[in-house]
């Protein structure tokens, strides 16, 4: 109950508050932090929680990770530690059935997955990670990418579909 409270406190009144680096934020991103380590699921240390993000109660986040501006982290999302993300990150947990032929899309249902991010990546702006994907450690993903496949460790992606640019090592 208590989770919930917090979580309704975060939405209703500091979701939006000015981010750290204006002189008027005041306590702000302090007082963010505190709500969404509260609510979540499991969270680490020292989150850092920008303007106008949406994380679920049910998902998880990593030591110094950073939900970016704007961010929407569906339920049964995991973010590992020292995540960088972008502004206007989605990354999603669930799609829409869609294979019988004679029954409209929005009647057949939704299917639910666990996306996981590994530790240490930087997510780059506007990234869309869809449902069931898994982000390998150390990785990066370039702005305006849409990754929809499993991405390996020490890859750094982009794209619309996200495929390999390089590898780190």
């Amino acid at each position: 109950m208590l989770k919930l409270f917090l979580y309704l406190i975060y939405l209703i009144f500091f979701k939006n508050t000015p981010e750290d680096y204006r002189p008027y934020a005041l306590c702000f991103p302090w007082i963010r932090r505190i709500l969404v380590s509260g609510y979540l699921k499991k969270c680490g240390k020292q989150p850092r929680v920008k303007s106008g993000a949406d994380m679920s109660p049910n998902a998880t986040l990593g030591d110094y990770s950073e939900l970016g501006t704007r961010c929407l982290i569906q339920s049964n999302v995991h973010i590992g530690s020292n995540v960088l993300m972008g502004p206007d990150v989605k990354i999603y947990s669930r799609n829409h059935k869609f294979d019988a032929i004679d029954v409209p899309i929005r009647n057949q249902g939704k299917s639910y997955h666990e996306t996981y991010i590994g530790d240490d990546v930087w997510i780059g702006a506007n990234v869309i990670i869809l449902a069931g994907v898994k982000v390998g450690s150390h990785s990066v993903i370039a702005a305006g990418a849409v990754v929809a496949h499993d991405v390996e460790e020490f890859s750094v992606i982009g794209g619309v579909p996200a495929r390999i640019l390089k590898k780190r090592v």
